[in-house]
C-alpha cells in the first residue's frame, strides 16, 4: 500500500475544512442556475467563490502536460454529457434540463471534490428518477464504508442498486484517491469485476466516490473537444461525488458540511 494512501489526523483536519468550504461553494453556485444563464457564467462564479475561500482551483490548468489543459474551474454538463464538460458562454441552460456540476479545490494543501446533479426547473421523470436513484447508489455504497472492507463491498452496492432500476452503471470513469493531489490511487470503481484491485479499506483513506449512472448503455465516448464524456447512445446521464474518510467505525462524509 502506498505511503500516501493514509492520511495524518492533521492532514485529515485541513482535508475537511477544505471540503467543508468547497461543499458551500458548491450549494452557492447551485442556488444562481436558472434557465437562460450561460454554462460560462457558473465558471466564472465558482471561481470567484473558490478564492473567496481562501482556495485554489484544482481544475483550471489540469492535464497541461497533455498539451490541451483543462480551460476552466468547474466542470459543466448537460443531459446526456456524463463528466467534464467544458464551459462556454455559447452554451445556454435550458428549462428542463439534467445538470451536472463537478469542483474540486486546493486548500491549506489539501485538495477536495465533490459533484452533484440537479433538474434546472421541472425535468422529465425519468430524468429524476435517475438522479435520484444515483444519489442513492453513492449513499448505499457509502454506507458499505468500514476498516477492513474489501472495497468491492461499495462497488457491488452502487451496481447492484443501479442495475435493480434498470440503468447502467458507466465503466470507463471511476473514483479514486484524493487528498494531497486531485487523482491519487487507488482507484475505486463503481461496479465490480474479476480483474479490480480489491483493495482492503483502512482508517485514514481518503476517497473521492463518484458514481456515474446512465439510462442507457454504460458505454461512453469523449467528445471532439478532448474533454467532455458524452453517453453513446445520447442517452441521460447523472453523477454525484463526495470526498470521504475512512474512520475507525465507517466512513465521514466531507463534503456534505456547509
Amino acid at each position: 500500500m502506498a505511503k500516501n494512501w493514509i492520511k495524518t489526523e492533521a492532514e485529515i483536519t485541513r482535508l475537511r475544512e477544505s471540503s467543508r468550504r468547497l461543499a458551500s461553494v458548491l450549494a452557492r453556485v447551485m442556488a444562481s442556475v436558472h434557465p437562460g444563464m450561460t454554462t460560462l457564467e457558473l465558471d466564472v462564479l465558482a471561481e470567484k467563490l473558490i478564492r473567496e475561500e481562501g482556495g485554489t482551483p484544482i481544475f483550471k490548468g489540469y492535464g497541461a502536460g497533455s498539451g490541451r489543459p483543462f480551460p476552466a474551474s468547474l466542470c459543466v454538463s448537460l443531459n446526456n454529457e456524463v463528466v467534464h464538460g467544458i464551459p462556454s458562454a455559447n452554451r445556454t441552460i435550458m428549462e428542463g434540463d439534467l445538470l451536472k456540476l463537478d469542483i474540486g479545490m486546493r486548500f491549506e494543501g489539501m485538495v477536495s471534490d465533490m459533484a452533484r446533479t440537479m433538474a434546472v426547473g421541472t425535468a422529465t421523470p425519468e430524468a429524476m428518477r435517475l438522479l435520484e436513484v444515483t444519489k442513492e447508489s453513492l449513499d448505499r455504497g457509502i454506507a458499505e464504508l468500514r476498516p477492513g472492507a474489501p472495497i468491492s463491498l461499495y462497488a457491488g452496492a452502487v451496481q447492484s442498486f443501479v442495475e435493480a432500476n434498470g440503468f447502467s452503471v458507466v465503466r470507463d470513469l471511476v473514483g479514486h484517491g484524493v487528498g494531497h493531489e486531485l487523482h491519487e490511487e487507488p482507484q475505486v470503481p463503481n461496479y465490480t469485476s474479476r480483474h479490480m484491485h480489491d483493495f482492503v479499506l483502512k482508517a485514514g483513506m481518503t476517497l473521492a466516490l463518484e458514481p456515474m449512472v446512465n439510462t442507457g448503455t454504460f458505454a461512453v465516448r469523449i467528445a471532439p473537444d478532448d474533454w467532455t464524456f458524452i453517453t453513446s447512445d445520447g442517452k441521460l446521464s447523472a453523477h454525484f461525488e463526495d470526498t470521504v474518510v475512512i474512520t475507525a467505525d465507517g466512513a465521514e462524509v466531507l463534503t456534505r458540511k456547509e
